[in-house]
């Protein structure tokens, strides 16, 4: 178990996590005026720069030669640098556009889009209340989509797009540092060869617009890297369930920026399509918690059991919650 010192730390690591990710509506319009294809360029090639920097200082190389001996895994992480780049880019080009309330509910929704695919692609099993926190988010999109007249489509291929990105990343299996690192340098070359050619042609912003300009275009690495830092950091340090909650704090963050700082505007059926998906979540953040309350309470049954079902005579066994792992 980890100790009080270390879960706050990672409490706080979450939390920063979460509130970079929440508050980074506010940094996308300030590299206006170039556009999001050309902000989400940039994106890739300097985050490949700053998490480069980061695992030459860690002398964390060794998984690159493991990673290329496997193409399956290469594979998925082109796919996962696909998905990401079609996140990324929908994402930048919602929020200098102004549509951030629609983009935050795709992060609302990604964990019941996440669930849903778990169900059709992973044949997973699903509990009562997840069958219902499924259907009030569906029943959402329904409301809202009578509302704008159509699909809100933003929402759906962030949120679609975001939970493919999980499940891939689940299947590759490396650390985040890593994977980022895997995915950016496939994203790289087309990346950089869109900004040269945006050079070439006259078009580009970066340079044309100031020193500060300029930084602001370079800083979209370590905007992209330190929440994920962040991340893994608070990931090997709390509990799951915790993680679990801390995932909200951004897009209610990008909810209330877009209404108090964009003033976009919340409609009554906006309201109530927002309302539904937050009933879905939260019976779907109790029904995770009852779980995790009842999995603890029944690995400290069996451990507090396990002593009395030793056989007459044998040594005694220190209980499982206490043993040290190597």
């Amino acid at each position: 178990m980890k100790s009080d010192g270390e879960q706050r730390a990672g409490l706080l690591y979450g939390i920063g996590a979460y509130g970079m990710w929440g508050l980074v509506p506010l940094f996308w319009p300030l590299l206006k005026p170039s556009g999001a294809m050309e902000i989400l360029a940039h994106r890739m090639v300097w985050s490949l720069a700053v998490v480069g920097i980061a695992l030459v200082v860690l002398k964390r190389w060794g998984w690159v030669r493991e990673l290329i001996r496997q193409p399956r895994k290469l594979a998925l992480i082109a796919v996962a640098a696909a998905v990401i780049t079609v996140n990324w880019g929908l994402y930048i080009w919602s929020v200098n556009s102004g549509h951030v309330v629609e983009a935050s509910l795709g992060y609302f929704i990604n964990p019941l889009v996440t669930i849903a695919m778990g169900v059709l692609l992973l044949k997973e099993r699903l509990r009562p209340a997840q069958w219902a926190a499924v259907g009030t988010g569906f029943a959402a999109v329904l409301v809202l989509a009578i509302g704008y007249g159509q699909p809100p489509w933003i929402s759906l291929t962030l949120a679609f797009s975001f939970a493919t990105y999980g499940l891939v990343k689940k299947k590759v299996n490396i650390g985040g540092l890593e994977s980022l690192a895997a995915e950016t340098a496939i994203q790289f070359l087309p990346a950089l060869g869109f900004l040269l050619w945006l050079g070439a042609d006259g078009s580009a912003s970066f340079g044309s617009h100031g020193a500060g300009h300029t930084a602001l275009l370079a800083a979209t690495g370590v905007v992209t890297a330190v929440p994920l830092v962040c991340f893994g950091a608070a990931a090997i340090r709390v509990p799951l369930s915790t993680l679990g909650l801390l995932q909200y704090l951004a897009p209610v963050f990008q909810f209330l920026l877009g209404i108090l700082y964009f003033h976009e505007a919340m409609p009554a059926e906006r309201w109530a399509g927002f309302a539904l998906v937050w009933l879905a979540l939260t019976c779907l953040t109790w029904d995770a918690l009852r779980t995790a309350r009842r999995t603890k309470a029944e690995a400290l049954r069996l451990a507090a059991a396990a002593p009395a079902a030793e056989p007459a005579g044998a040594p005694p066994r220190t209980p499982l919650l206490n043993r040290r792992t190597g």
